[in-house]
């Protein structure tokens, strides 16, 4: 039994060596897919109602008291220090900067997805 086995070895080992496949020459290819990402509407400016502003003195405290009564029945006052309104606009001012960096960051990245380039407009 053993013997068969013996002279059988040789000829299947010789049969793998026998069909050996050519190699495959390898192929690296890098494609550049454009991202697909729409451009959303910009959100609508923000409109704010007029507001009046009255300074009132010592001096002028009775006049305003009379003119605020007629106006709206009432007499509210909500009353800021100099330096509290000098921090109102302080912080007015950081909010419009924060807005304004936020609008350069977005337009950089709707310039950066557009299919064509823009023209770029200098405003002051």
């Amino acid at each position: 039994m053993k013997l068969p086995l013996l002279l059988m070895m040789p000829l299947l080992l010789m049969g793998c060596l026998g069909s050996r496949a050519p190699e495959a020459e390898v192929v690296l290819q890098t494609e550049y897919a454009k991202q697909n990402i729409p451009i959303q509407e910009r959100p609508k400016a923000v409109q704010f109602p007029p507001v009046d502003w009255y300074v009132v003195t010592e001096d002028n405290l009775e006049e305003k008291l009379a003119e605020l009564e007629q106006k709206t029945g009432n007499v509210v006052f909500f009353a800021i220090t100099p330096k509290g309104y000098e921090n109102l606009a302080l912080g007015i001012a950081e909010m419009r900067r924060y807005i304004k960096d936020t609008q350069a960051i977005i337009g950089y990245y709707e310039d950066a997805l557009a299919e064509e380039p823009k023209e770029e407009t200098i405003t002051e």
